[in-house]
C-alpha cells in the first residue's frame, strides 16, 4: 500500500477551505469524488461546499455553493454514478444532478426536508441489481459464469416491475424519512417513527435485504446502550408513500459486558453494515479519547430447544425445531489507537466460509479487506470478517523511524494528521482520505496486500476485474494505477482473447467497451503509445458506420427481413469464385460495378442532410486515403494507423462506407470528400476503393491472410504523387495522471492549479499527437476545425481527451442522430467536462 498523489488547498489571501466539523466523502463508480469543506471567509461567514473531482485529474476540483444552513452531514452517490445527495444537520436533503451531463455543471432540481432534526444516516433505495463475483470461476470462458446476477428484489417497484427511485434517511430523533421520485418529476414524501419510543440516533447505517426491505441500525452513541435494528417496509397506497417498522433484535457490544473495560470505552463511534445488501452483520467501534475496540457481528438462525413435555404433546414441533434469529460476534480486536475513520469494499463477494477458503485459495485479496483509518495517521487494511491485519500504511505527515523507540520520539504539538473520512474504489484496489487539514490522498492498494504472488496470477486477478469493470460498464481507473508497462502487451491480448469467447450478441454489446479499455491499456507503456489512436480511430469508425447505415430506410416497406444495411454488407463482402483469380478482382475492385447490385432508391436522402454529413464523410475519405499511402511502411508500428492494415471487419466497414459514399455523390456531388489531386480527370474515389478492395481481401475474416502482393504496395508507393496526402487530426495525448505516476514517489498537487507533470509513457514526440498551446483545436466528433481559441463553449473528455463544442451548429435529423451517440457519455465511455474558454 503506498500513496499515489496528495492534492491540498491553495492559501487564499481572503478566504480558506477547512475541513467540515462531520467530514463527508463518497466515491462513485464512475470514479467521480465528492467531499465536503467548509469555506471560512475574513468575516467568519461559513459557507457549506461540496467539491467534486475526477479521479484522473484531481486539480480540476469543481467545488458548488451547496446551500445548506447547517454542516453536512451525508453524500451518497447513486447506482449509476450520475446522481448525488446531500443532506445537512438541519434535516434538508437535496439531490444533485449533472446538467447536460457535464461532471462539472451540477443542479439541484428535487429534495426534501425533515424541519431541524439532523440526518445521521442516508441512501438511495435499492434498485435490484446485484453481482456475485466467483472468483474461483475466473479460468471460465463465459462471462455469466465468471459474474452472475443474484436474485434480489427492488425496495419498491413501479407498474411492470421496474425500480422506483428515491431514498431513505434516518434522524437523529428516530424517525425515518423516505422520498419517492415519481416518472412524472413528483416527489412523495413520509416519515414515521422507528420505534413507538424514540430516542435519541447518534449513529445509524441503512442495509437491503434480498426480499425487497430495509434494515436500519442505530445507536444512542454510548456503549452501555444496546444496538437497535429494525426493518423498514417502504410502499404506496393511493399515491402516498406509507412506511411500516418492525423490531428486530438488538445487541450489546462484547467490550462493555467486560465489566473492567466498560467505563475504558464509553462511546459507540462508528457503526456500519459490511455491505450495502448484506444485512447480516455488523462492524462496530467503541472507542475512549485513546484507544478503540473493532468488533463483527452476524444474525444467524438458531434452534431454540423444547420442552420433552412439549415434544411428546405436539410431534410436529419435534420433527422442525423452531428458530430464532440470534446475534453472534464473529471477532473482535484488541485494544487499538482511537478510530478516526472507516472504509468498506464495495465488491460483491460473499462472505461464507467456503467463498473464504475459494479466496485464500485463489489468492484473490481485493474486496476482502475493510480499511481503518487511526488518529495517529497509520491506515491499517483488515480482514473484513476476521479482523487480522492485510497491510498497514504510515502517512508521510509522521513517519517512523524504524531506528528510534517509539518511547523516545518528541509528542508534537497539536494533532497529528489523520483521515477524518475514508472511501475505498469500487474495485478495492484504491482508497482516498481526507485528513483533517482538508487535503486528499490517494492510496494505491495492491491487489496482492503485501503477499508474494506470481507474475501471472496477478495478472490474472487484474484481467479478472477488468472484466467486472466491462460487464458492469464501471469505471476502470483504479485497476490502471497497478498496471506495470510491461504488463499492457500480455493484459490486452488476454482481455481480447477473453471477448472472442463470448457469445456474439454479447460481443456486440461490449465492443465497443473492450476497445476504449485496450486504448487506456496503451497509454501505459511507451511501446503501445500509437496504438491508442488506433483504438479511438475504430471507435470512431463504428459510431459512423453504424449512423450512416441507419440512415438506409428500405424502399418498399413489406421488405424481407434484411435491412439495407445488412444488404450492403453482403454485397460488397461476396467474392464469386469464377474463371480464376482475375474475375474474382474485377468483380470486387470497381465501385460502380458494386453499387449495380444494390438498389440505389434505398439510399436517397434529403439534400440538407447529405450536405450535413459532409465532414464525416470527408473523414471516411482522408483515412482511406492516409491508411493506403502509410501500407508501404507498414513495419514501423510507430505510425497511428499500423494496426489497421491487417484489421479485415474495419478494412470492410472503410469499403462499405465508399460505396455509400459514392451513391451520396450522385445525389448531390457536394457531399463528396474533397481530394487534391495532380490530374484533374483522375476518377480518386474508384482509384482508392481499388486499393482498398485488394488489401482487404489479404486480410478478410472467412479467406485466408496473406501479404499485400508488390503491385499493390508499388501503387500505394504512388499515391502521393497522385494526391495530397491528408495530416490526420489525432486525439491529443491527454493530460491525465494514470501514466505519469512513479512507484514510491506520490505527487504533491494543488487544487485549481494545473501540474507541470514529469513525462510519463505516453511523452513521445510523436506527429500530431502533442499539442501546444496556441494551436489550432478540432471538434473530434464532428470533425469541424474550431481555432486556436475557440469562441464556443466546448467540452472534453475526462478519459480520452476528446473535445467537441456544447451545442449543435446543425439541426438537422441525421446530425442529431450522430449527436445522440455521445450526449451522456464520450464514445470511449469518459464522462464529460465543460472546458474553460480560452483567450491569447
Amino acid at each position: 500500500m503506498d500513496l499515489a498523489y496528495i492534492c491540498e488547498w491553495e492559501k487564499w489571501p481572503k478566504s480558506t477551505h477547512c475541513p467540515s466539523g462531520p467530514l463527508a466523502c463518497t466515491w462513485s463508480c464512475r470514479n467521480l469524488i465528492a467531499f465536503t469543506t467548509d469555506l471560512r471567509s475574513d468575516d467568519q461567514d461559513l459557507t457549506r461546499m461540496i467539491h467534486i473531482l475526477d479521479t484522473e485529474h484531481p486539480w480540476d476540483v469543481h467545488s458548488i455553493r451547496s446551500e445548506h444552513s447547517e454542516a453536512i452531514t451525508c453524500l451518497e452517490w447513486d447506482q449509476s454514478g450520475s446522481r448525488l445527495l446531500s443532506a445537512d444537520a438541519d434535516g434538508q436533503i437535496k439531490c444533485w444532478s449533472m446538467a447536460d451531463h457535464l461532471a462539472n455543471s451540477w443542479e439541484s432540481p428535487v429534495g426534501s426536508v425533515v424541519e431541524g432534526d439532523p440526518i445521521v444516516a442516508l441512501s438511495w433505495l435499492h434498485n435490484g441489481v446485484k453481482l456475485a463475483l466467483h472468483v474461483e470461476k475466473s479460468g471460465a470462458s463465459s462471462f455469466g459464469e465468471k459474474f452472475s446476477r443474484v436474485k434480489f428484489s427492488p425496495s419498491l417497484t413501479l407498474f411492470g416491475g421496474k425500480p422506483m427511485e428515491g431514498w431513505i434517511a434516518v434522524t437523529v430523533s428516530g424517525l425515518v424519512t423516505v422520498s419517492l421520485l415519481k416518472p412524472s418529476g413528483q416527489v412523495l414524501t413520509s416519515t414515521e417513527s422507528l420505534c413507538r419510543l424514540r430516542g435519541r440516533v447518534a449513529l445509524a447505517d441503512i442495509a437491503f435485504t434480498g426480499g425487497g426491505n430495509i434494515v436500519v441500525a442505530t445507536a444512542d452513541g454510548s456503549s452501555a446502550s444496546p444496538v437497535q435494528l429494525y426493518k423498514v417496509c417502504v410502499s404506496v397506497v393511493n399515491e402516498k408513500c406509507r412506511i411500516d417498522t418492525e423490531l428486530l433484535p438488538s445487541l450489546f457490544m462484547r467490550c462493555t459486558t467486560d465489566l473492567s473495560r466498560r467505563d475504558r470505552l464509553p462511546a459507540i463511534t462508528h457503526l456500519k453494515f459490511l455491505a450495502r445488501d448484506m444485512s447480516e452483520q455488523v462492524l462496530l467501534c467503541a472507542s475512549s479519547q485513546t484507544s478503540s475496540v473493532v468488533e463483527c457481528w452476524s444474525l444467524r438462525k438458531e434452534g431454540l430447544p423444547v420442552n420433552n413435555i412439549f415434544q411428546q404433546l405436539s410431534p410436529a414441533v419435534g420433527d422442525k425445531q423452531p428458530t430464532i434469529l440470534k446475534w453472534r460476534i464473529l471477532s473482535a480486536t484488541n485494544d487499538l489507537d482511537r478510530v478516526s475513520a472507516v472504509a468498506l469494499p464495495k465488491l460483491p463477494i460473499s462472505l461464507t466460509n467456503t467463498d473464504l477458503k475459494v479466496a485464500s485459495d485463489t489468492q484473490f485479496y481485493p474486496g476482502l479487506g475493510l480499511a481503518l483509518a487511526f488518529h495517529d495517521g497509520s491506515v491499517h487494511i483488515v480482514h473484513r470478517l476476521s479482523l487480522q491485519t492485510m497491510a498497514i500504511f504510515y502517512s508521510s505527515a509522521a513517519p517512523r523511524p524504524v531506528d528510534e523507540p517509539a518511547l523516545k520520539r518528541p509528542r508534537t504539538t497539536g494533532p497529528t494528521v489523520h483521515f477524518k473520512a475514508m472511501q475505498l474504489s469500487w474495485t478495492s484496489l484504491a482508497l482516498v482520505g481526507i485528513d483533517n487539514h482538508g487535503r486528499l490522498s490517494m492510496l494505491r492498494i495492491s491487489p496482492s496486500m503485501g503477499h508474494s504472488l506470481d507474475v501471472g496470477l496477478a495478472l490474472r486477478h487484474l484481467l479478472f476485474l477488468l472484466e467486472y469493470c466491462m460487464v458492469t460498464g464501471y469505471d476502470w481507473w483504479d485497476i490502471l494505477l497497478h498496471v506495470q508497462p510491461g504488463m499492457v502487451q500480455s493484459l490486452v491480448e488476454k482481455l481480447h482473447e477473453e471477448y472472442t469467447r463470448q457469445k456474439a450478441e454479447l460481443q456486440q454489446v461490449l465492443s465497443t467497451r473492450i476497445l476504449a479499455m485496450k486504448a487506456s491499456l496503451c497509454k501505459l507503456s511507451p511501446c503501445t503509445v500509437t496504438r491508442v489512436c488506433d483504438y479511438h480511430a475504430k471507435l470512431f469508425l463504428i459510431a459512423i458506420s453504424s449512423t450512416l447505415k441507419s440512415l438506409l430506410r428500405p424502399h418498399v416497406l413489406n421488405t424481407p427481413d434484411k435491412s439495407p444495411g445488412d444488404r450492403l454488407t453482403e454485397i460488397c463482402a461476396k467474392i464469386t469464385d469464377v474463371g480464376g483469380s482475375s474475375s474474382i478482382l474485377q468483380a470486387t475492385l470497381d465501385i460502380d460495378k458494386v453499387m449495380i447490385n444494390l438498389k440505389t432508391e434505398e439510399f436517397v436522402l434529403d439534400m440538407n442532410t447529405l450536405q450535413a454529413l459532409q465532414q464525416l464523410l470527408q473523414w471516411v475519405g482522408d483515412f482511406v486515403l492516409y491508411l493506403l499511402a502509410s501500407l508501404p511502411n507498414q513495419g514501423s508500428p510507430l505510425r497511428p494507423g499500423h494496426s489497421f492494415l491487417r484489421d479485415g471487419t474495419s478494412l470492410g466497414m472503410l469499403r462499405e462506407l465508399m460505396v455509400v459514399i459514392r451513391i451520396w455523390g450522385l445525389l448531390k456531388p457536394s457531399c463528396l470528400p474533397v481530394y487534391t489531386a495532380t490530374s484533374d480527370t483522375q476518377d480518386s474515389m474508384s482509384l482508392l476503393f481499388r486499393l482498398l478492395t485488394k488489401l482487404w481481401i489479404c486480410c478478410r475474416d472467412e479467406g485466408p491472410t496473406s501479404e499485400p502482393d508488390e503491385a499493390l504496395v508499388d501503387e500505394c508507393c504512388l499515391l502521393p504523387s497522385q494526391l495530397l496526402i491528408p495530416s490526420l487530426d489525432w486525439l491529443p495525448v491527454s493530460d491525465g495522471l494514470v501514466s505519469r505516476l512513479q512507484p514510491k514517489q506520490p505527487l504533491r498537487l494543488h487544487f485549481g492549479k494545473a501540474p507541470a507533470l514529469p513525462g510519463g509513457s505516453s511523452s513521445l514526440q510523436l506527429d500530431g499527437l502533442i499539442r501546444v498551446p496556441g494551436q489550432p483545436k478540432m471538434d473530434h466528433l464532428r470533425r469541424l476545425h474550431l481555432g486556436a481559441y475557440p469562441t464556443e463553449a466546448c467540452k472534453a473528455c475526462t478519459r480520452c481527451g476528446c473535445v467537441t463544442m456544447l451545442k449543435s451548429p446543425n439541426k438537422t435529423t441525421a446530425v442529431k442522430q450522430w449527436e445522440q451517440r455521445w450526449i451522456k457519455n464520450c464514445l470511449c465511455g469518459g464522462l464529460w467536462w465543460r472546458m474553460p474558454l480560452s483567450y491569447p
